[in-house]
């Protein structure tokens, strides 16, 4: 029986990593990685897999040396540790190979390291190649000439995953958006026409993830609503799955803009239970929208701001993305996007430096234009150069526009601003089903105020800032007193817990640290 390893990397400190967040939570990570259940799920039987996620496990290289075949997987934001790995295991005589997301936009990057490269979807490849290695026939490069047909794409083995280490589970609806903005690489890797798999498969990877105790889920579709009708089809019978089974899952997803167009979209995904949408706003500078073809920010119905209200009010929190950089940015985007943000009631928000993906546009353009920084280690946190302020004063205000979004009062006045002046109530449909079954929601209610006791607890024993403790504590004392609402005071204990370590981030940049852009 062939013997496979197959490896996550540890991730470098990032945004939604929460590194400095996960002793709160009690998990070792927030989120497992879709592609190793998946990889293992479409391994023949005859072979014994293993996977090792990093982020949750130290590698035992000896054991992998032991194996006949090791893969790794990975992003950009993985990368130098993916080579640091590859590295290790060819020294030790391992037979490696590797592909992901990474080595699809730069193949050459880990040179001779991997005997075997995978480049953009492996539904196909990674079986082909199991067969051709057995036989001693293998190739060196495989890439898929068709993309995946994602109604045969198997469930994922997540039972191989270990249990109670990750806070959420993962999910996969669909691939592929129909859009065409200059710096993503999703349409370079999955394309632009979306693929949805089938209802019958979602119910069986919902009840995947109930078999493994999970409460939680990310949608991690690139844009869940790439295609509105199909997914609307879709939704309708996840709405069913949660009714079957008494909303037994909150699901967050990543959406466009537009789906604020699309009031019945917006009723489903509330009924279907999803908490929150993360949205690619981006910055609220038009030209930089323009330039960088994210039209579907500008289109009719409403400025971006409203646009962000109106998901709101539907029910669904709003995460986002924001970037600086663009070419038609210059020093004034900074203040203008603190100002967004805080307008916009965003609690959670990304801000990145703009970077230039291998095999994007804005790659290729900025490449012409003589303006990528190839050094892989570059300083200023961005391979971009960028045109209307000089590197230096982009690091700076990138780290500038961190300080001012997660100084706490600005933080947890955002947190009061949404859910406590606004009233936002996530979960309403889940909401009015405990109304109806009285056991359930007092069960329920219990198991809310353990958990925002448990976090309370560790923030103000784990919190080495008396001052940000205190902070913390008199927020949450004054939503016990006016607000005793269960869900509400565990939500605002995750908020801190999440706060801190965006706050630790930001307050290990200013002490002269890495500057850390999570794109």
């Amino acid at each position: 029986m062939p013997d496979i390893i197959l490896i996550n990397p540890r991730f470098d400190v990032s945004y939604w990593g929460l590194e400095h967040a996960l002793p709160f939570l009690h998990v070792k990570a927030i989120i497992p990685t879709a592609s190793l259940p998946l990889l293992a799920a479409l391994t023949p039987s005859e072979h014994h897999v293993q996977l090792i996620d990093e982020n949750v496990e130290e590698i035992d290289f000896d054991r992998c040396a032991r194996a006949d075949l090791v893969g790794v997987t990975g992003m950009n934001v993985q990368r130098r540790r993916m080579r640091e790995i590859l590295r290790e295991l060819k020294q030790r005589g391992v037979f490696a190979v590797v592909g992901g997301p990474w080595v699809t936009v730069q193949e050459d990057y880990f040179g001779d390291l991997a005997e075997v490269v995978f480049v953009g979807e492996a539904e196909e490849t990674w079986p082909r190649f199991l067969g051709e290695w057995r036989e001693g026939r293998h190739q060196n490069r495989y890439e898929q000439a068709e993309a995946t047909d994602m109604s045969r794409v198997p469930a994922p083995r997540l039972d191989l995953l270990p249990r109670g280490a990750y806070a959420h589970g993962s999910v996969q609806f669909s691939r592929g958006c129909p859009f065409t903005c200059e710096f993503c690489d999703i349409i370079v890797v999955f394309g632009r026409r979306p693929r949805l798999k089938t209802a019958r498969q979602i119910a069986t990877e919902l009840d995947g993830l109930l078999a493994q105790g999970l409460r939680t889920a990310f949608v991690v579709d690139d844009n869940l609503v790439g295609n509105k009708r199909a997914v609307k089809e879709l939704l309708r019978e996840v709405v069913r799955w949660q009714r079957d089974h008494g909303y037994p899952l909150s699901l967050v997803a990543e959406a466009s803009l537009d789906l604020a167009d699309d009031a019945e979209l917006m009723e489903l995904m509330v009924e279907a239970n999803f908490v929150a949408v993360f949205v690619g706003i981006e910055t609220p500078n038009e030209a930089a929208l323009r330039e960088t073809k994210k039209l579907q920010n500008l289109r009719k119905g409403g400025t971006m701001l409203e646009k962000v209200h109106r998901i709101q009010v539907a029910g669904l929190e709003v995460w986002s993305g924001m970037i600086v950089g663009f070419d038609n940015d210059d020093i004034g985007i900074f203040d203008a996007q603190v100002r967004f943000v805080r307008d916009a009631r965003i609690v959670n928000c990304m801000v990145n430096m703009l970077v230039a993906v291998p095999k994007t546009p804005l790659h290729e353009r900025l490449r012409r234009e003589g303006r990528i920084d190839s050094n892989d280690l570059a300083p200023y946190g961005t391979n971009v150069i960028p045109l209307r302020m000089s590197r230096e004063e982009l690091r700076d205000g990138y780290v500038a526009v961190m300080r001012e979004l997660y100084e706490p009062a600005a933080y947890l006045d955002r947190v009061d601003a949404l859910f406590v002046e606004a009233g936002i109530r996530p979960e309403q449909a889940r909401r009015r089903h405990l109304e109806q079954h009285p056991w359930r929601r007092r069960a329920d209610g219990a198991r809310l105020l353990a958990e925002a006791g448990f976090i309370f607890l560790r923030l103000m024993g784990g919190v080495a800032d008396s001052d940000l403790r205190r902070k913390y504590r008199s927020r949450i004392w004054r939503i016990l007193k006016t607000r005793p609402d269960p869900a509400l005071l565990q939500l605002y204990t995750v908020k801190c817990a999440m706060h801190y370590h965006a706050h630790t981030m930001v307050r290990q940049m200013l002490d002269g640290g890495p500057v850390i852009n999570s794109f």
